[in-house]
């Protein structure tokens, strides 16, 4: 999942010129990215060291990326 995460960001980044801040993501794709980071504890700590605010949502069947001007304080989407 992180390897997908971050090839998914670089892409953002190449296109449009500077990184995400939002990621999007199921409740399947946040319980194995988890898994992945075990060591990071939280929903802070996992939001900090991606360098991205994290919504959650079933209604992202995929992972996804995008940018947003609003500061985002680990940002919940049910």
């Amino acid at each position: 999942m992180l390897s997908q995460l971050v090839q998914i960001a670089s892409r953002f980044e190449t296109k449009h010129g500077y990184r995400p801040n939002l990621l999007y993501l199921n409740r399947n794709h946040y319980t194995q990215l988890q898994r992945e980071l075990a060591s990071i504890q939280g929903l802070g700590q996992l939001s900090g060291f991606l360098g991205m605010e994290l919504l959650l949502s079933e209604e992202y069947p995929h992972p996804n990326v995008a940018w947003s001007p609003i500061a985002w304080q680990h940002a919940i989407a049910v």
